[in-house]
């Protein structure tokens, strides 16, 4: 006689719109993730007030495991610019990094984005493989260019930055409330 094993059910990640109160969280999550640059408490306070609506939690069993930070680039709203993605190590490989943005863009106020940027370095394997995956998913093109180079940082060596772009984004597959 076979038994059959039990399937054991791993627990769901909740997505949310940020709040004051996840600062803090939401700081230490970001200084864990390296290359990830540590932006000041402050600074993710504000973006969880003033840019909320382009901005996502993820929580699993009531811990903050992921964020994402976007905005609507000012010279054309169409455009969701990614500033950062994190996720902590105990929910890496669960889809969170894909689940944060497309929460964000299902949020009425990216109803217009046609178009996902961010910045990413060579070296972070792991954002290549988001954005990347998530062009393959919408069915869209992925492109890329330099757009801040070493030597525009200055006397700090920082690695040079390319410009992910993901696009044209369907129309049906932003915007919607979740």
């Amino acid at each position: 006689m076979n038994k059959v094993a039990p399937t054991v059910k791993k627990p769901s990640v909740v997505y949310r719109r940020p709040e004051l109160a996840d600062a803090p969280a939401i700081h230490a999550l970001v200084d864990e993730c390296e290359p990830l640059e540590l932006n000041s408490q402050y600074a993710y306070m504000l973006l969880c007030t003033h840019f909320s609506e382009t901005c996502a939690v993820a929580e699993l069993e009531g811990d903050l495991v992921g964020f994402v930070s976007g905005y609507l680039k000012p010279v054309d709203s169409s455009v969701l610019f990614i500033w950062q993605v994190a996720v902590s190590a105990a929910a890496r490989g669960r889809g969170v990094g894909k689940g944060l943005l497309n929460t964000v863009l299902s949020c009425p106020a990216c109803a217009h984005v046609r178009h996902l940027e961010a910045t990413v370095t060579p070296s972070n394997r792991a954002s290549w493989a988001l954005f990347r995956g998530v062009a393959r998913d919408r069915g869209t093109s992925c492109t890329e260019q330099t757009i801040f180079r070493d030597e525009d940082f200055g006397p700090n060596h920082h690695e040079e930055e390319q410009l992910v772009r993901i696009g044209p984004l369907a129309a049906e597959s932003t915007g919607q409330q979740l």
